[in-house]
């Protein structure tokens, strides 16, 4: 009679055992059971994907374009990208050597941190930020160093945070502005100051710029684009966010030769390629797409202007977000965490805010509030909110 087989090893990973659940969904899973339900908690544009960029799509596939492509992505493409950046941001880069179009900015993040970063070396997470930097730099074996920025500075980043945060173990920063989720830009007057740390303790730069258009008072400036910056940073963008294009899951990633080289040996292996119809349609929308981002960009401002008087009004304090399309207001004159203050509203008013904790440290005392939805939901969100406020005042 055989042995019954005994697993003597946990068949799961210790680093993915380590990592939580993306602490967002809980409250979309909690909202998803609802009637009624406003949400201001999703990160993506409520406009449907210009038409021309979605017949530039139906057209390559009508054409028979549907084999893979290059590893780094269609080269017309890329050309357009290095013409776009250049353009627009004053960041020229090769498109033979120095891009690779990938599925969405997540994976750019990805391949651009595991190819950079060795077991046990820190990078610094700047936080509150997005809910999957800190996780993929675990994933790789790197340790995350969260810096809290403060709401007193709208959540700008400092040179004396950044230099505080750096040990002789630091390997690299992960940055985003315009920010999610506070809205935060950096000037090119407030990011010079950064790059004397970076040079001197000779760092690299994740820059998560995938709401560079979306930026309302003053024009996005690149770190790449400071002088000795370009060749430390890795530039991660895509079509999701001004474009309309969330569901396309089309990235960019651009950085020095060598780094990208090394990136695309972990592309070809995991991917192959990025989707071939969503390439075309990306070409499409840096050709023509222009006037469709002007016309939601300004569409998004009003919607922002309108918020934050809003939230003014009702009696929750916040700072004018820069870009992107999040407020982040304060709740800390309620006396409720971030979480009991989510949950609350939810159930009591079916409005759904995402808590400012699950964005990490400096968050807790907030929430997030997309005001990428129509002004209609937006009128009757902040209405709920108002009750909701007036019940639990002290």
């Amino acid at each position: 009679m055989s042995t019954p087989f005994v697993r003597k090893t946990n068949r799961l990973s210790d680093a993915v055992q380590h990592i939580q659940p993306s602490g967002i969904r809980r409250f979309f899973d909690m909202a998803s059971t609802m009637e009624d339900v406003i949400s201001l908690g999703v990160g993506e544009p409520d406009f449907v994907t210009p038409w021309n960029v979605r017949e530039a799509s139906i057209d390559s596939m009508e054409r028979g374009y549907t084999a893979y492509t290059s590893n780094p992505g269609i080269l017309e493409l890329r050309q357009e990208i290095s013409k776009y950046l250049d353009e627009r941001f004053e960041t020229p880069y090769d498109p033979e050597r120095e891009i690779i179009v990938t599925a969405g900015a997540s994976e750019a993040i990805d391949i651009a941190v595991r190819s950079t970063v060795n077991p046990g070396e820190e990078v610094i997470i700047v936080e509150p930020g997005f809910v999957s930097y800190a996780p993929v730099v675990s994933l790789a074996g790197g340790r995350p160093v969260s810096i809290g920025t403060k709401k007193e500075n709208e959540f700008k980043l400092t040179k004396e945070e950044l230099e505080a945060a750096v040990t002789p173990n630091t390997k690299a920063v992960m940055i985003s502005f315009p920010n999610n989720p506070t809205g935060a830009v950096m000037t090119k007057e407030e990011l010079a100051p950064l790059v004397d740390v970076i040079e001197r303790h000779d760092l690299l730069v994740f820059s998560d710029e995938i709401y560079a258009e979306l930026s309302y008072d003053n024009e996005h400036c690149s770190l790449a684009a400071l002088p000795g910056m370009k060749d430390r940073t890795i530039l991660i963008s895509g079509f999701s966010k001004a474009f309309a294009m969330t569901g396309w899951r089309l990235g960019f990633v651009c950085a020095p030769a060598d780094i990208t080289a090394a990136m695309l040996k972990i592309h070809q292996y995991i991917l192959m390629c990025a989707s071939t119809p969503a390439q075309f349609g990306a070409l499409e929308a840096l050709r023509s797409g222009r006037d469709d981002v002007e016309r939601m960009i300004t569409s998004y401002k009003q919607r922002r202007n309108y918020i934050v008087k809003s939230f003014a009004e009702i009696g929750l304090s916040c700072h004018v977000p820069g870009g992107a399309f999040y407020a982040f207001p304060s709740i800390e004159n309620t006396g409720m965490s971030s979480d009991q203050f989510a949950e609350g509203l939810l159930k009591e008013e079916h409005v759904a805010v995402v808590p400012g904790n699950v964005f990490g440290e400096g968050g807790e005392g907030h929430v997030r509030c997309s005001y990428a939805t129509s002004m209609e939901s937006l009128e009757t969100a902040l209405d709920r909110m108002g009750r909701f406020l007036k019940r639990h005042s002290s």
